[in-house]
């Protein structure tokens, strides 16, 4: 692409004028029969075209927008130019896995949806160019890895391998610290991998830019059980680490609790995706783990978010004849993206609004048959400003169903406050920690994303790993508390 102009040469007016440039997508018709990639990715010339509607703000708030404060305005005006490889490096400056985050970052709540265009027309494909750009980069094989200051001599254990985790790993690394980053599971990604499906985030994405990690000087270590293989105070006073973060999420499932969930047929959305996703069930025999056979029978999904709509999508992949989504609120209400709606419809899926069951029905061989459920409407405002649902009395009825799949939140992962009693935990048994700094009330201990706010997004809990890793940074730096 051309140099040769310093700034976009289109006036603001004519700008305007060019229309946001569409996904392409695979076909419903083939796609729900696979776990291959829905979203195939802009091509340079409409890269280029959404990048030229760019207003270049002189106070840009898509970067406000942005919980890691990717620098939108500079990279959109690279992409521009056709200089792709720089604007992957600048993203990658506050952002180190923006070909995950180009995926499933809720752009529409946050740049986009700060973005000033969408007063007047839609606003900027921010995400779309993101991702781009992140795969031109993998594909070339020149990757802009940021530069590493000079070793500190400071070491730093991450705990968890999720979203935040990575992200203050990244950060803390180029800092000049050495970070180890402990798992659980055998294989470094935590929700990631095992929560979102191939068709969403194919798992070779997530593994290049851990490896990007690695090459920056990142240490992993898996199958290793913090509060059980080794605790808090080992990491700190035996094997040397002068600060620890803890970012193990909420990954503890919630149900419905009503009668009839031990049912042979009843899963949580947490044990369905990861046999799915990390575990690939459904290539069973060829897998070592089976999933739930839905091949012919009907499912029925609980839950508005996109980890319901995720596994409904799975369903429909796995043969299921009926894929049916059961939603307390309205569909204005639902917490999912509008996007993978749109794909969920566009792909077979059913959507049956303001209904919940109230209890699941087995057969003599306790295996489930249908669920119990009842009509809701829309009451008064509750505490997350959605209308609550409320039952509407008579209006009962059953669905005959061989599969339900509980996906309605999750809970605090209890393993690591239960072996340190100096960390303090609220209620809901989420970590406590200074809403500034993310620190605990543990010296040297700081933690962030789900397991101190709940179940949010992947960009949400990239953003508390990077406010933690600058308190880190500092804490190792001046040692004060």
């Amino acid at each position: 692409m051309s140099r040769d102009r310093d700034a976009n040469p289109l006036p603001p007016a004519q700008r305007l004028r060019i229309a946001r440039q569409r996904m392409p997508e695979r076909g419903p018709s083939t796609r729900a029969t696979d776990f291959g990639e829905v979203n195939l990715g802009f091509r340079h010339e409409l890269a280029r075209e959404e990048a030229m509607r760019c207003l270049q703000c002189a106070k840009p708030a898509c970067v406000k927008g942005c919980p890691v404060g990717v620098k939108v305005k500079e990279f959109v005006d690279l992409c521009w130019r056709g200089e792709y490889l720089a604007a992957a490096a600048k993203i990658r400056e506050d952002n180190v896995l923006p070909a995950i985050t180009g995926r499933v970052c809720p752009q529409e709540e946050q740049c986009e949806g700060a973005c000033i265009m969408g007063r007047r027309v839609e606003p900027l494909a921010i995400g779309y160019l993101e991702r781009f750009v992140a795969d031109y980069e993998r594909r070339t094989g020149r990757v802009g890895l940021p530069a590493r200051a000079a070793a500190t001599g400071k070491k730093v254990a991450v705990i968890g391998s999720g979203p935040a985790g990575l992200t203050a790993a990244g950060d803390l690394v180029q800092k000049g610290h050495e970070v180890t980053v402990f798992e659980a599971l055998h294989e470094i990604g935590g929700v990631l991998l095992y929560g979102i499906p191939e068709f969403r985030l194919p798992k070779e994405i997530v593994r290049a830019e851990v490896e990007n990690l690695r090459r920056m000087g990142v240490r992993f270590e898996t199958n290793i059980v913090v509060g059980r293989s080794v605790g808090l105070g080992e990491l700190m006073d035996e094997e040397g680490y002068g600060a620890v973060f803890v970012g193990t999420g909420a990954g503890l499932p919630k149900f419905l609790e009503i009668p009839g969930e031990e049912f042979n047929g009843v899963y949580s959305a947490n044990e369905f995706l990861t046999r799915v996703n990390l575990m690939k069930g459904y290539q069973f025999p060829r897998s070592d783990s089976p999933v739930c056979d839905c091949e012919g029978k009907d499912v029925l999904v609980v839950g508005g978010g996109n980890t319901a709509l995720d596994a409904i999508r799975c369903t429909k992949r796995l043969g299921a004849s009926r894929a049916l989504l059961m939603y307390r609120r309205s569909q204005e209400e639902m917490p999912a993206r509008i996007e993978e709606v749109k794909h969920a419809k566009e792909e077979g899926v059913e959507f049956l609004m303001l209904a919940s069951p109230t209890a699941f029905l087995g057969d003599e061989c306790g295996r489930l048959r249908a669920a119990r459920c009842v009509r809701m409407e829309l009451g008064q405002l509750d505490s997350s400003g959605r209308r609550c649902a409320v039952e509407i009395d008579g209006s009962d009825f059953e669905v005959p169903v061989a599969i339900a799949i509980v996906a309605v939140g999750t809970s605090a992962n209890p393993t690591i406050q239960s072996t340190a009693p100096d960390l303090a935990v609220n209620r809901g048994g989420y970590i406590s920690v200074d809403e500034r700094t993310m620190k605990s009330t543990k010296r040297g201990v700081f933690a962030g994303g789900d397991i101190v706010t709940g179940s949010a997004t992947v960009i949400l809990a990239m953003g508390a790993g990077r406010q933690a890793a600058r308190a880190i940074h500092e804490y190792l730096s001046t040692g004060q508390w």
